[in-house]
């Protein structure tokens, strides 16, 4: 029996027989994404100017990591490729001018910034999305840092201009190679968790400027479609399953997800359209056809940015919300929160109103958690969302929801499970990593469980996670006196749970 002094806070809980149900039903998601954008594209996020130098660009960027993993995050989204360029070494594309101030310059002192985000995000056991812009190639003609050897350059019949920016040429086989091959590259040599799009499919219109400048290209490839609103959406959808199958082929395990505009058609423009009036819908404006990418399975999750208040009667949050979880087809469904808007005018300064759409994700069962846009929004806490996540919304942690389509074969409980306390170092658990399951699959990471001794073991209760880590050793320094039972379990990369070890118990007075 070991003494240990401790500050205690408790809080008593009485529950009767008649209330259990009712608290059962209110118990946090032990699943739920929580995962943030980082963007890179102009610095929006990262790094926060140009050039800055390496040493710097890692320590910002762990504290980047730190202050999310403070919040509750789970995982990241991070833009390796926002315009032809690479935040990453590549044989195919330069490197960012966000990254190092002249697209083409490599770090310095080098490093290869790809791996060590990922090395940082999966040390706190934070998922990695790499995030890719597919299309767009040049930001700004009259601004942006263009390399010799930049694809534009070396192949400028790829290409159109529209507006002050540069898009690949959807309608080209070789460009769909092109784009398919760099994604493959990526995915071959990087520990990514997903490949990740945004919305910028074919250009938002910019008014009184219309698109016309692939028609030539429809004329040769029309593969013998009259409309070329429905030509474009072939070439978009024939690039979503060349990824998918090529990530198929790779790293089975690799998800693939789309961000799209909030709005996919109106209810006017189709039956099964939502009842929006959206000024630029996805399907007709940007010649991407999400819901047939869910239904067909080509993509693992969407994640709409639904980037509007209840009160906007033209897009109501709410009525998008219902809209997704119907038209999701059993792939996951994770909403874009615009953070980003907080703050901004009389609707987006009532504190209530992303709280609000929060609590509306979690009571549609169909919802699976949140990415936030962006990083250094969130972390300047507008209107105290920051504060609300860490101490209401993600006050107990959570897991990234399996992906039963892909995997749903658990890993092998792990073993030799011991429990130690002493004055100086606490509680201390551990236990050896499992062999592989009949998958091949051996444990990712590890969760560990604690119990009064008087409650019951039951690893669907989050509230008794008191960690989710990769190592196979954990100190527990909040435990109060008494006798504690700890379990752990183990989880494989696209998080499906092992049974829980024996239980261990500890007492301490």
């Amino acid at each position: 029996m070991v003494k240990i002094m401790m500050k205690i806070i408790v809080t008593a809980v009485a529950l009767t027989v008649a209330t259990l149900a009712v608290a059962q039903s209110l118990l946090p998601p032990k699943y739920e994404l929580r995962a943030v954008w980082i963007a890179t594209v102009d610095n929006i996020d990262f790094p926060s100017r140009k050039a800055m130098p390496a040493d710097s660009q890692r320590l910002e960027f762990q504290a980047i990591l730190d202050a999310h993993q403070r919040i509750g995050m789970n995982a990241v989204v991070v833009q390796i490729r926002p315009a032809a360029d690479a935040f990453y070494q590549s044989d195919k594309e330069p490197w960012s001018e966000w990254l190092t101030g002249t697209q083409g310059n490599p770090p310095d002192p080098y490093y290869d910034p790809l791996v060590f985000m990922i090395d940082e995000a999966h040390r706190r056991n934070l998922e990695f999305h790499a995030w890719i812009n597919p299309y767009r190639a040049v930001f700004d003609v009259d601004s942006s840092s263009i390399a010799p050897d930049h694809i534009t350059r070396r192949k400028p019949e790829w290409f159109f201009q529209y507006g002050k920016k540069k898009y690949f040429n959807p309608g080209l086989p070789e460009v769909r190679d092109y784009i398919t091959d760099v994604i493959a590259d990526i995915a071959k040599r990087y520990d990514i968790d997903a490949v990740h799009f945004d919305d910028y499919f074919y250009p938002y219109l910019i008014a009184n400027q219309p698109l016309n400048a692939d028609s030539a290209t429809f004329q040769a490839h029309s593969n013998g479609f009259r409309s070329i609103g429905d030509w474009r959406r072939h070439n978009i959808d024939l690039l979503i399953q060349a990824v998918q199958k090529k990530l198929a082929e790779l790293k089975p395990y690799v998800k693939f997800g789309i961000s799209p505009f909030a709005v996919w058609r109106n209810q006017r423009d189709d039956k099964d359209g939502s009842a929006t009036d959206a000024g630029q819908p996805t399907y007709d404006y940007l010649y991407a056809d999400v819901r047939k990418w869910l239904r067909e399975g080509w993509i693992d999750y969407v994640a709409p940015q639904l980037y509007f208040p209840m009160s906007f009667a033209r897009v109501r949050y709410d009525v998008m919300l219902d809209w997704w979880s119907k038209n999701s087809y059993g792939r996951h469904l994770y909403i874009g929160q615009g953070a980003y808007r907080l703050g901004r005018d009389s609707v987006w300064k009532i504190p209530s109103e992303m709280p609000n759409q929060l609590r509306l994700n979690r009571a549609n069962k169909k919802t699976n958690g949140s990415i936030y846009f962006s990083s250094k929004s969130l972390l300047k806490n507008p209107l105290g969302i920051s504060d609300s996540l860490k101490k209401d919304f993600y006050k107990f942690l959570a897991l990234v929801p399996p992906m039963r389509w892909k995997d749903r074969v658990p890993p092998n409980t792990p073993a030799n499970i011991s429990v130690t306390a002493d004055k100086e170092n606490g509680i201390i658990i551990s236990w050896d990593k499992p062999s592989a399951a009949a998958d091949g699959d051996t444990a990712t990471y590890f969760a560990v469980y604690r119990f009064k001794a008087t409650e019951k073991i039951s690893i669907n209760d989050v509230r008794k996670m008191v960690a989710v880590q990769r190592g196979t050793t954990w100190r527990d320094t909040t435990a109060a006196g008494g006798t504690y039972n700890y379990v752990v379990t183990a989880f494989d990369r696209l998080h499906n749970e092992s049974r829980p070890t024996k239980a261990v118990r500890v007492t301490i007075q």
